[in-house]
């Protein structure tokens, strides 16, 4: 009874800058966005066979309890109007697409003031394994728990060469323990989100750490204590950046208590008829795209 979590988002992006541009509707309005998510679900659903599903979307991309935590999270990607950086042709896509996923009756879930990443991490607390997590983001690697067949299916290399992420990939990757990821993207820190991590150690020297210490809290008590585990200049870090490490366990982990809804995420069975969804592949040219989902679901 797989349950694959998509992060819609990491998806329609990867799809829109993965897709030529020449893919037009009919009426001439880009559709490779929706083209290349359908194509990657399909993909996905072909490869995995879950028999449940939830397209996962931003209920708020910059939270306002992550921003009145740190009101630098995400401001790296606010535009001059304050709003979300996203290309022009991309954005109209976007409703299309959720429609047509509401046509296939598959799931749509984002909650309010929360991220995609809070709603796919209070899914694998309150639902069974196992559970694949459809990301080309690596903060979703915090997520992964072997005992509880939780993994990430990741996709920064692309469908065709995509890692499936287990414990054992992430102390490979990275040489920590698995199950620390969190600890050391909290120390390390994260350009793309505008998070600084502990100023000045790096990534290899997250990694040093998150090998000696199981959590932020620890790490900081050594530091002030002067524990022979961190050299002179790592503590001297950790402490220039004390009041960043007392909020950074809330800002890097996912909420695992978000209110979601109660609803059907069984895999969708056939309609009735298809019209709907015949009407959207025809509007917008979607061909053999639509086609493709229609068969991964087997209806």
């Amino acid at each position: 009874m797989t349950l694959m979590l998509l992060d819609s988002a990491s998806l329609w992006y990867r799809a829109y800058f993965g897709m030529p541009d020449t893919l037009l509707s009919p009426s001439g309005e880009p559709v490779n966005a929706i083209r290349g998510y359908l194509d990657m679900t399909s993909k996905l659903i072909s490869i995995y066979k879950p028999k449940r599903l939830v397209a996962c979307i931003e209920g708020d991309w910059r939270p306002s309890w992550r921003v009145d935590l740190f009101p630098e999270y995400k401001a790296n990607r606010l535009d001059v109007e304050g709003e979300e950086e996203e290309p022009d042709t991309l954005g109209p896509q976007i409703p299309i697409l959720l429609d047509l996923l509401e046509a296939f009756k598959i799931p749509i879930v984002g909650v309010d003031d929360y991220e995609a990443d809070d709603v796919m991490a209070s899914y694998t607390v309150s639902e069974p394994g196992p559970i694949k997590i459809v990301t080309g983001d690596r903060d979703l690697f915090q997520l992964v728990d072997d005992k509880r067949k939780i993994s990430v299916v990741y996709l920064a290399k692309g469908i065709a060469n995509h890692d499936l992420v287990d414990l054992r990939w992430i102390a490979e990757k990275y040489d920590i323990p698995g199950e620390r990821y969190a600890l050391f993207a909290m120390i390390r820190g994260d350009a793309s989100d505008g998070l600084p991590g502990i100023r000045g150690i790096g990534e290899k020297g997250a990694a040093i750490i998150a090998k000696q210490f199981e959590n932020l809290e620890e790490v900081m008590l050594a530091a002030k204590n002067n524990d022979e585990r961190l050299t002179p200049n790592a503590r001297k870090k950790l402490l220039e950046s004390a009041d960043y490490a007392r909020i950074a366990p809330k800002l890097v982990h996912c909420a695992l208590d978000v209110p979601l809804p109660k609803l059907n995420i069984d895999l969708p069975k056939r309609p009735n008829n298809l019209d709907e969804i015949y009407q959207y592949q025809r509007d917008y040219g979607l061909g053999a795209s639509v086609d493709r989902l229609i068969a991964a679901l087997q209806w």
